[in-house]
């Protein structure tokens, strides 16, 4: 594979309210595809909470709606400066060139980038990434408020769980991505 190939780093992250540094990270997962759906390689921490940051009510409820993935994601916790470290170093490691892709993108790439920039000075994914929602809009030519999950078409989704574990939620997002990106190859 030419080190120039793209590489779509599904990533989804669980927080504890809406921005990064007033509010933490708990964690993240990355799924790593090729366009044909391989799935490369997966990366996922649970994070410790960071230094003079404080949850936000509202989150901290649906939290309480979601005890199994809330005690998940507390187990094994990392220094977020170790995490990024080692999440840098694979994102390295890839075999081609990382674009980061999310549902949604503005809030996921908001904190991983973030965390990046404050625990380890760079992201490789520059300061772009790729929203599955807006690719649905370009794809299904529907205004955005429509391009939702329960207007696309039922083949673009595997049968995978949706469980707001990290890693869980990356991997489904990324297979629905690169079912996306078939079926444009198909419909052109």
């Amino acid at each position: 594979m030419a080190k120039d190939s793209e590489i779509y780093v599904s990533t989804d992250v669980e927080t504890d309210g809406p921005i990064p540094g007033i509010n933490s990270m708990l964690s993240f997962g990355s799924a790593a595809y090729l366009k044909d759906k391989t799935l490369l390689s997966t990366f996922s921490a649970n994070l410790e909470l960071l230094d003079g940051a404080a949850p936000n009510a509202k989150t901290m409820e649906w939290w309480q709606t979601q005890p199994d993935a809330w005690n998940a994601c507390r187990e094994n916790l990392l220094e977020p400066e170790s995490a990024m470290n080692n999440y840098l170093k694979w994102l390295k490691e890839l075999p081609g060139r990382p674009v980061f892709v999310g549902y949604p993108v503005a809030f996921d790439f908001l904190f991983v980038y973030w965390y990046l920039i404050r625990f380890t000075g760079e992201s490789p994914f520059s300061h772009s990434a790729l929203d599955i929602k807006t690719y649905a809009m370009a794809l299904l030519k529907k205004p955005y408020r429509d391009s939702t999950k329960r207007n696309m078409p039922k083949e673009w989704f595997d049968k995978l769980p949706h469980t707001h574990l990290a890693l869980d939620d990356a991997i489904e997002q990324g297979a629905l991505f690169c079912n996306m990106l078939s079926w444009q190859d198909k419909n052109q």
